[in-house]
Order: C-alpha cells, then structure tokens, then sequence
C-alpha cells in the first residue's frame, strides 16, 4: 500500500450523481463525498434526486453541499477537481465553464469519469486512460476515466479510514438484541430487487427453526409481502413466529447502520454497487443480486466477479439461480458447512482487498499526478 497522500492542502470538488438505481448511485456518491470531506477537502455533491440522503445520511457531513443538478457553473466558478459518476451528462454550460477557467487562469480543472464498479477484464485496460475533447463546449479539455475495481490495476473500493476500527469495537450481540434477534438465530438481510430465487429461499428458510429475517424497505419488502399475499409462504412476523421464520420489515437507516446490519447477520442478501462493497468488508457470506440490464450484459460481469472471488461452485450456483442466470431446482442449502466454506471465501477476498489501497487514497494520488 502506498502512503497517505501528501497533498498538503485541500481542494474544491464537484461531484455529480443523476440517480439511476436509487439507494446504489446516490450511496456510493454519498460515501465519496462525506469521505473527501472528512480528509478536509469541500465538495459540493450535485444530483437529481437526493431524496434518499433524507435517510441515508439525515444528518449530513461537515464539509459536504448538496445542491440541485446545476444548468450552468455557479459563480465562483467549477471546482478543482469534476467528477461525473457512472457517465452522467453534466450541462454544456458547466463544461464550457470548465474549459474557460482552464484557459483563463492556466490551472487545470481536472475532470474525471468516476465508472461502475465491475471484475471485468477491461477495467484494467481502461483504467487511468485520457480521452480529449476535440469539440463541443469542453473542447480543449481532458477527461479521465477512472475505474473502481477488485484488483491492484483498478483504482480500488471506497473504505473509509475508520471502518476497520468500528467494525472490530461492533457490539454484535447487542446489536441483535435491540433488533429481536435470538443469539443463536441464523439472521439472514435481504437487501434485493426482485430475485428469481426468492421464493426458493423462503421455502428453505421457513423450516428451519431460529431463522430471522430483516428486509430492508422498498422493493426487498414488497417482493416478500407479494409471496406472502399470494400465500406462496407461511410467513409470520416475530412475535407469533413460533418454530417458523420470522421477519422483520425494517425502516430506512443511515448508510452506518446499514452496516451494522451486515456485520451482525448470518447470511447477506445485496444488491447493486454500493451494498455489494459493504457485503465485502462484513466478511460474511452473501449473495450479490446484481443490476439487470437488458441486453444481459449482467450475466458476464457477475461470471467476472464470481471468478475474482474463487467462489466455489456452491456460491456459484447461488448467485446462477437467485439473479436468474439458471432456473429449476433448488437453492444450496444454507447449512453449517456451506456456510463455513462461503465465509471463508468471502473474508479471502477481503484480506486480498485490504492489502490495496482504497479508491479515495488513489483517487486523491491520481489527481496530485495530474494536477
């Protein structure tokens, strides 16, 4: 791992997020941005939607604007550093403003494409590379594209300096405890969109005595409540779950909570960007539902990322049925044994991807670099 950066004094960001998948894209943008400004950089985070902040981060972070997507610069002008997130368009005002404050003051506005995270081969290749605007309102100019990733040619995974320290002082039992959680129950979250496999593991887990399930609000509970209300599954919520599952339907937590609740359970059900990264630093066993797309190009960046984290074929299989890459037939089952080997894979990984440096300490070098 490279040493802290030496920047010795803070810049001016504008990161920008036009919201696609709700929770993933505002998530990770948020996480960048309260992480930049905890490192003493002002950021101002323009998006379309910050709804989800009024939740996910109710109380803000010193440091941080939010502001509404902007149809020009604002008068002092673009920031130090622009960043567009997952390809978002930002207004040709703005980078034509862009292009005149480097034009005019000879001090580059350094504008960089902040990509999707994904195991893929051509992370590697795409990481760091320029593309030069020849014309349009950002003619002159420079974009970077810069690639989280898995492996030590990407620019790595958003960790925060504190999330190991937290993480070790977690009160797990206490944490179940105030949730309804028996010590000994198998918790298993569910944080999904709507899974092929879903009613395959609520036969599974229904059976099984001490399971506890926590859905997260939104689209996870209303799959679950639809199964229930077609009375696919004999669902009871705790405090008549005698010997069946019992569920909890929880409410909209801050991002940290959010975390607690994948350090406290058993089993993880993720999906998207951002939750996929905290699966991965819970170290517990999980399965990714990964963001469809249309033309499938999903099936190949899950092969890529379950190839990355040497699932074995039991994990594989998982994730196969639950995003519905395969049907028929039924889920492994989630016994001691596939646990154990699942866990061990994932906190592999986890080691693997501690030994790198995070995405903001590369992000922060890449742009000393270039600056």
């Amino acid at each position: 791992m490279s040493p802290a950066h030496p920047m010795a004094y803070p810049l001016r960001w504008d990161l920008f997020c036009q919201v696609i998948d709700n929770y993933g894209d505002i998530g990770v943008c948020w996480r960048l941005a309260a992480d930049l400004a905890a490192r003493g950089h002002a950021v101002r985070l323009w998006t379309d939607d910050a709804t989800a902040l009024a939740w996910m981060a109710p109380a803000g972070a010193p440091g941080v604007q939010v502001l509404p997507w902007p149809a020009q610069a604002p008068p002092d002008g673009p920031g130090d550093v622009v960043i567009e997130a997952f390809g978002c368009e930002i207004a040709p005002n703005f980078i034509a403003s862009m292009a005149y404050s480097t034009r005019a003051s000879g001090q580059k506005c350094l504008w960089i494409n902040l990509e999707y995270l994904s195991a893929e081969s051509y992370v590697e290749r795409s990481h760091r590379l320029p593309s030069l605007l020849m014309s349009g309102p950002g003619a002159g100019c420079t974009r970077w594209f810069f690639y989280p990733g898995f492996t030590g040619g990407t620019g790595g995974l958003l960790r925060e300096p504190g999330l190991l320290a937290r993480q070790a002082a977690f009160d797990r039992a206490g944490w179940r405890a105030r949730h309804g959680v028996a010590a000994g129950a198998f918790a298993v979250s569910l944080f999904c969109y709507e899974p092929p496999a879903l009613p395959l593991l609520l036969d599974q887990l229904r059976p099984h005595a001490g399971a506890h399930l926590l859905v997260t609000p939104g689209r996870a509970a209303a799959a679950v409540q639809a199964l229930d209300h077609q009375g696919q599954n004999s669902l009871q919520r705790n405090e008549d779950a005698g010997s069946l599952l019992s569920i909890s339907y929880l409410a909209p937590c801050p991002q940290p909570a959010f975390d607690e609740m994948l350090w406290a359970c058993d089993f993880n059900c993720v999906r998207g960007e951002d939750s996929l990264v905290r699966a991965l630093w819970a170290g517990q066993p999980f399965v990714w539902h990964i963001y469809p797309q249309g033309d499938q190009a999903h099936h190949a960046k899950l092969h890529a990322f379950l190839d990355w984290l040497q699932a074995p074929p039991s994990l594989r299989r998982f994730h196969a049925l639950w995003n519905g890459l395969e049907h028929g037939g039924a889920l492994p089952a989630l016994d001691a044994a596939t646990l154990q080997e699942w866990r061990a894979t994932v906190q592999a990984a986890r080691a693997r991807l501690l030994a790198q440096d995070d995405l903001l300490t590369q992000l922060l070098g890449f742009v000393a670099e270039k600056s």
